[in-house]
């Protein structure tokens, strides 16, 4: 047993929750008005036998305990299990604390990567560099600017870094994994040859890599970051932070804008809030970096941009091709920014550029234009809102129809009423349907609104015993590599135990099971050997991808089930009612229908069931 087993196990779900909640006792659970989102009726149901939560109203998510006291109380993972902890008289496992040799090997990488952005900044001004110094001329970029962002050059030859580096006593070995080498066919060579040298500082302001644009326009690709690195992952770092966050805390609003050039602009022209995001998207770490030290971000975004949300994707996971063997990055889409925007309590607004500008000419241009742009930004939602009545056609019910079922996902994501009911009644206005209605089709299962639009809400799960369906299936999926394509294709809201989540999560995002053992936290290390010791009884991957496709069937029937339970209560409350309006009539007959649509898809998925059954059998006669 883990220590988040341990916890759990000693632990009640429904005591730990009425600390937080009013319960009232309904049947064999406990339910209360869901305190992540505003409502009436209480959708918000724990379950001591299960010992889980969910709610089964706009939210549509649930968990066990420590998922509870995450999203309750805005903290990551490994502060839940130390909150709750402690409430439950457990001890901790320590974290192993790197040895004197692997703090000596940092240390080397970073004293490596010092050692190149020097000679990078010394070849800029000298001969070598002659074409990047006119670049950086060219572009505006005085002298005391170069100086401050280290500018350099890395000179077109395949071993000249390595061959300085190495004589400087460093070895192959901590040049590649620095990332300032990469290993081919004919051995290693420079990673970065002929192009412009932006080094890229952490939030101590040590250098961790680099950022690199060709001198040729016609070179691919344009722009070059550092690979993943001990030192260097591109999901939790923003250029220029170290520089930036004093001057984001003063203002009380962080400005993020797409490239390196962008942001050096900025601070020449004393804009030094400007912080730019690694590669083409943003990524949730990087707004949580910058909610520690402002409430307020503004998005910069071309309006070619704008258009192609190349800075906020539309989809959960992107592989961005900008060198064999880089991981996946999370990043936030829409959804994901307003539901973080709620549950973080930062405002988050949108700034879009004229046409055909981006920010470092809009600010060498005309500085107060920029300042008034940034001002005048718009929040999420009424970006997002306007964009996509100019993208559908008002005059046709289809287009209509087609912005209701486009923005209603993003508004599910939004707890406070007063808020929520401005955005109703615009979209109301522009759809041309009551808000009542507007507001019955928000209350719905997500999935009906979604329309293609992908979802990135916190995976809350709840409890359940160790050794489990859940286990099984992260067992067989870290086992058999060959399975990834089955696992990608896995709902997440099937995992109820918050490890299994997080693991599950960390799973999707990197591209092979190798960096999931090299990348997992401490505090799933434990529960990661365990499942990669696990004993499974399949003995190929015919068999795996059987057992994998039963075992997620098994899982969504128990959410159907515990849906239907739900809606069970639901009816019965509401027949308890002394007086029940028409609307409230009303109500009770959409619970009805659901609890009917529920017990049909429970049907259809046994009655499958049943059928494989039977040809498994006659097929092995």
């Amino acid at each position: 047993m883990n220590d988040a087993e341990e916890v759990k196990s000693r632990l009640d779900i429904v005591e730990v929750v009425g600390q937080y909640l009013s319960l009232q006792k309904a049947g064999r659970t406990f339910k209360a008005p869901c305190p992540f989102h505003a409502e009436k009726t209480p959708s918000f149901i724990v379950s001591p036998d299960r010992q889980s939560w969910h709610c089964f109203g706009a939210c549509g998510t649930g968990g066990d305990v420590i998922s509870f006291v995450m999203r309750r109380e805005g903290i990551e993972f490994p502060e839940a299990l130390k909150m709750l902890a402690e409430r439950a008289g457990v001890r901790l496992k320590e974290r192993r604390p790197a040895s004197p040799e692997q703090e000596k090997a940092r240390e080397r990488l970073y004293a490596a990567n010092e050692a190149a952005a020097a000679w990078f900044t010394k070849l800029l001004n000298d001969g070598a560099g002659r074409s990047a110094k006119a670049y950086v001329e060219k572009r505006g970029i005085d002298e005391a600017t170069a100086q401050a962002f280290a500018l350099g050059y890395a000179p077109d030859e395949w071993q000249a870094a390595e061959e300085y580096l190495t004589g400087l006593g460093f070895s192959q070995r901590e040049l590649l994994s620095a990332g300032l080498l990469v290993s081919g066919e004919r051995g290693s060579h420079d990673r970065f040859r002929g192009r412009l040298m932006f080094p890229v500082w952490d939030t101590r302001g040590r250098i961790v890599g680099f950022g690199a644009r060709a001198m040729s326009d016609a070179a691919t690709p344009k722009y070059l970051n550092t690979a993943q690195t001990p030192l260097f992952d591109k999901g939790g770092i923003l250029y220029a932070y170290d520089r930036a966050k004093d001057a984001i805390q003063q203002e009380g609003c962080a400005v993020v804008v797409e490239g390196y050039m962008d942001v050096i602009a900025a601070h020449q022209y004393g804009f030094r809030n400007v912080v730019a995001q690694m590669g083409t998207a943003l990524t949730e770490r990087q707004v949580r970096l910058l909610k520690r030290v402002s409430a307020e971000i503004v998005l910069g975004l071309d309006a070619d941009q704008a258009g192609t949300q190349a800075m906020i994707r539309g989809h959960d996971v992107v592989m961005e091709a900008q060198g064999a063997g880089e991981p996946a990055v999370p990043v936030v889409n829409w959804r994901g920014l307003v539901t973080y925007q709620e549950s973080a309590s930062v405002e988050l607004k949108v700034a879009v550029l004229p046409e055909g500008k981006d920010p470092d000419d809009f600010i060498r241009e005309d500085a107060d234009a920029w300042r008034t742009l940034i001002d005048s930004a718009k929040p999420v939602l009424d970006y997002r809102l306007d964009a996509a009545a100019q993208a559908h056609d008002l005059a046709n019910p289809r287009g209509r129809s087609d912005l209701a079922r486009e923005f209603l996902p993003l508004l599910s994501a939004v707890a406070d009423p007063v808020v929520r009911a401005h955005y109703l009644q615009r979209l109301s206005r522009l759809a041309q349907v009551s808000e009542e209605e507007l507001a019955r089709m928000l209350g719905r299962p997500q999935r009906r609104l979604r329309g293609g639009l992908d979802g990135n809400q916190p995976a809350q799960r709840s409890s359940i015993r160790a050794n489990s369906t859940e286990e099984f299936v992260l067992a067989l999926l870290l086992q058999h590599p060959a399975l990834r394509e089955h696992g990608l294709a896995a709902p997440e809201d099937v995992f109820w135990d918050a490890q299994a989540a997080q693991l599950f999560k960390l799973w999707k995002d990197l591209e092979t099971e190798i960096r999931v053992k090299e990348e997992a936290p401490p505090e799933l290390e434990e529960y990661l050997a365990r499942l990669y010791n696990r004993r499974l009884p399949v003995s190929d991957v015919r068999e795996a991808a059987e057992a994998l496709e039963d075992c997620i069937r098994k899982l969504n029937d128990r959410r159907l089930r515990a849906e239907k339970e739900a809606t069970a209560t639901q009816i019965a409350d509401l027949q308890d009612e002394v007086g029940v309006s028409a609307i409230l009539g009303s109500v009770q007959q959409e619970i009805l229908v659901r609890d009917t649509e529920i017990g049909r898809e429970l049907h259809k998925n046994r009655r499958e069931d049943s059928q494989e059954r039977v040809e498994t059998r006659v097929n092995g006669n």
